[in-house]
């Protein structure tokens, strides 16, 4: 078997490990990719919010934690994948990232999407030389 070219990113050790095949951040060379955060507690696995406002807060905070995990913040990050719900969050979302990021911006795709109870998912890639 060939060596791979990344390294997979885990959160603290008091964070369980995903339930799903998948490492929740991986490196590959400069840049990290994280993968779909959702509006869960990653200790207890409580969905947090019933808006999606309150989710949206919770994915970034989520997001923020798996990129400290990898030694970046979200200044490192260069582009996301938004997935909602209901396409119509669009604007209440914006406003909850404006106010989590600084400008100048990522780049950011918004998608509606089915997403198994909840109303907003994230992905995102990071640029955070080693």
């Amino acid at each position: 078997m060939a060596s791979r070219h990344w390294t997979p990113i885990f959160l603290p050790a008091d964070v369980p490990l995903p339930a799903g095949a998948y490492s929740p951040a991986v490196r590959a060379g400069d840049f990290i990719h994280v993968s779909g955060q959702v509006p869960r507690d990653a200790r207890t696995g409580a969905t947090i919010g019933d808006t999606v406002e309150e989710q949206a807060v919770q994915v970034i905070a989520n997001l923020r934690d798996v990129l400290a995990a990898a030694g970046a913040t979200l200044d490192d990050v260069v582009a996301a994948t938004i997935y909602l719900t209901n396409e119509q969050d669009w604007a209440a979302v914006n406003d909850i990232w404006k106010a989590s990021f600084t400008a100048p911006y990522p780049s950011r795709t918004t998608l509606g999407a089915r997403l198994r109870g909840f109303l907003i998912e994230v992905s995102a890639v990071a640029y955070r030389p080693r």
